[in-house]
């Protein structure tokens, strides 16, 4: 089933839909989640509350904007800093590898080899940015910091930072289209 039909038919309130999406996506949307909260536990619960919210708004999901993966995605980011941002904690820092060897479910996997392409051209271009683009870009989207609390840990105007950052994503978007 493709990933449009999946959207489709949560829509539509397949209840059979939901699993399907969780066993295809959930691996992905926990080590985002896992990355920016820091702990398993709050990890999971936030993971929960992503596919709630996915089931919820299936029918409001608008193709033209991108495809159903990154719609995903933009939403496990979103729950992850809120969640965060509600417990006034700050995210703890995690090592890579220990976001991927701490959740391992059951069910249906991606290819690994389609994962480790895209997560190494994500890396590559990432490196290709100089580090006054790549940090700011790190803290926003790991950190799930503001501009303005960017610009106040860098010590540089707002204005600064939300150039970086803007020019960032638009080589980010260059470099990465065949994956996007």
């Amino acid at each position: 089933m493709s990933d449009d039909d999946l959207i489709s038919r949560m829509a539509s309130k397949d209840p059979e839909v939901l699993g399907a999406s969780y066993d295809r996506y959930n691996r992905l949307a926990f080590r985002l989640v896992f990355r920016i909260v820091g702990n398993r536990e709050d990890a999971e619960d936030v993971l929960v509350d992503v596919f709630w919210q996915v089931w919820q708004q299936a029918g409001r999901y608008d193709a033209a904007r991108g495809k159903p993966i990154a719609w995903l995605i933009t939403i496990a980011r979103t729950r992850a800093i809120d969640s965060t941002r509600s417990s006034s904690r700050q995210p703890a820092r995690v090592e890579h590898t220990e976001a991927h060897s701490e959740f391992q479910p059951s069910g249906l996997k991606p290819d690994p080899f389609v994962l480790a392409d895209t997560r190494d051209a994500v890396m590559g271009a990432l490196k290709t940015l100089p580090d006054e683009q790549r940090n700011p870009l790190e803290m926003a989207y790991y950190g799930g910091m503001s501009h303005t609390e960017i610009a106040a840990a860098l010590n540089q105007p707002l204005g600064t930072i939300k150039d970086r950052i803007r020019t960032g994503m638009m080589h980010l978007r260059k470099r990465l289209k065949p994956y996007v």
